[in-house]
């Protein structure tokens, strides 16, 4: 053992270790089960062990790992092993915003410790993981649906079709080293500051790539990471939830050396339409990059919310709203650059001036209304001839779809040449290097679920 670890509960009987170590130059609280197969079920020890080294993470503020590799709680520890299983959930809720938290999946997680995987801020699964509350048994006896633990929980379906790992590698050292990149833009806890990243990029150079990306039709897609890549700090965009909800990214990155939050509607995908998923990844990332003081620079080009009777009954306005609750309680430095379209309701979800961010910065060809011409046509000049209405959206989107309109108000504080959106973003954020915001007195507001 390095002279930099210490061992935390190393005489407790079971499966696993935890201790304080080093991952890369960062001092971490470290719990893993042992790499057996097959996993061995949940025992009350053990579960003291996971406490032990959350309470170690929370009192020391250093961020937490768990490595898990578990088959549920023990059925001969009876009672025991789940009173234990639920000090660890207590454990980890506490944590929460208060110091970054990860799960590594390296072989099952299932029942208890599937649900622990939810408390955590950012989860990692391994080639060989897989997670579920209910296993295939449970499903058959209940539905009649017979199903492998493969089918039910495997890591490249959770990823796309569930968005619990951010990502999925092939072992165990994989996952530490991706564990190790994600903290490279975080504290070590919610009263430290990102690190700053050494860099030679200057903030002044001029990026006309980014604007270039855009197609001359208002419709057509691009790449919205080519975008943010041509922004950001060179080599410095990591993606997180790549493969869930792609009509939004959320990325980390750095500007100037400073570490930023990335959220981008991304037209390759459902034209950058905001749904239920969407909705909820953005949200939750939002989330995240508030509680650990990191800038969020929203990058905006969404025709509005996707229609449908099936979002609307899976509760499109509640998740909708998870996204407008996370924007509205953030007190980061919040910068929102409207690339293209910014339409409806989504103009004011994702980061209007409305909602409270510092700059709002609008290219000279983006369009912000209520909705574009050829949406208001077909309501306001439904019984037009096509001549009729085609002078009708030549006229809407001359007087209104411009953001000079928007300038004019003060909902949009510049309109920018591309070029300049780096060196903007920059100054931004200097601007803002201080900010700070004092919170009304009260236990915590009751979000969106």
């Amino acid at each position: 053992m390095a002279l930099d670890e210490l061992d935390l509960a190393a005489r407790v009987p079971g499966p696993i270790t935890a201790r304080v170590r080093l991952l890369g130059e960062r001092r971490v609280s470290w719990l893993e089960f042992d790499d057996v197969s097959p996993a061995v079920p949940l025992t009350q020890s053990m579960t003291y062990t996971m406490e032990t080294a959350a309470r170690t993470a929370l009192e020391e503020r250093i961020p937490l790992v768990f490595v898990i590799n578990s088959a549920g709680a023990d059925i001969g520890d009876g009672i025991a092993a789940l009173h234990g299983w639920g000090r660890v959930a207590r454990a980890l809720t506490r944590c929460s915003g208060t110091v970054p938290t990860f799960a590594i999946v390296d072989g099952p997680a299932v029942s208890g410790p599937a649900l622990l995987l939810g408390l955590m801020d950012f989860t990692i699964m391994t080639e060989n993981g897989y997670a579920f509350v209910n296993g295939p048994v449970m499903v058959r006896q209940f539905t009649g649906i017979d199903i492998t633990k493969a089918e039910l929980g495997n890591a490249a379906s959770l990823e796309k079709n569930a968005g619990l790992p951010i990502a999925v590698v092939p072992d165990r050292a994989a996952a530490a080293d991706l564990v190790e990149s994600v903290l490279t833009y975080l504290p070590d806890h919610v009263d430290g500051e990102p690190p700053s990243w050494p860099t030679d990029d200057p903030t002044d150079r001029p990026c006309p790539e980014a604007g270039a990306l855009i197609p001359e039709s208002s419709t057509g897609s691009y790449d919205v990471r080519q975008v943010a890549e041509a922004i950001v700090d060179d080599d410095s965009l990591l993606e997180v939830r790549g493969r869930w909800a792609g009509n939004v990214v959320t990325a980390f990155a750095t500007i100037g050396g400073r570490p930023i939050g990335i959220v981008a509607n991304q037209p390759m995908n459902l034209a950058g339409t905001l749904d239920i998923p969407a909705s909820q990844k953005a949200a939750r990332f939002v989330a995240f990059c508030d509680a650990f003081n990191l800038p969020i620079l929203t990058l905006v080009d969404t025709p509005g919310f996707y229609p449908g009777k099936d979002l609307e009954w899976r509760g499109m306005i509640r998740h909708g709203a998870q996204l407008v609750y996370a924007y509205g309680r953030a007190t980061v430095p919040r910068i929102c650059v409207i690339l293209r379209k910014s339409y409806g309701g989504a103009f004011i979800v994702m980061d209007s001036k409305t909602m409270g961010n510092d700059v709002c910065l609008a290219w000279p060809w983006a369009e912000l209304a209520v909705m574009g011409a050829g949406q208001a046509a077909a309501i306001l000049q439904r019984r037009a001839t096509d001549a009729e209405r085609a002078v009708f959206e030549a006229d809407y989107a001359e007087r209104l779809l411009n953001p000079y309109i928007a300038a004019e108000r003060g909902y949009v504080d510049a309109v920018i040449d591309p070029a300049d959106t780096r060196r903007e973003i920059a100054a931004a954020l200097t601007m803002l290097q201080n900010k700070r915001e004092r919170m009304p007195h009260r236990k915590h507001g009751n979000s969106p679920l």
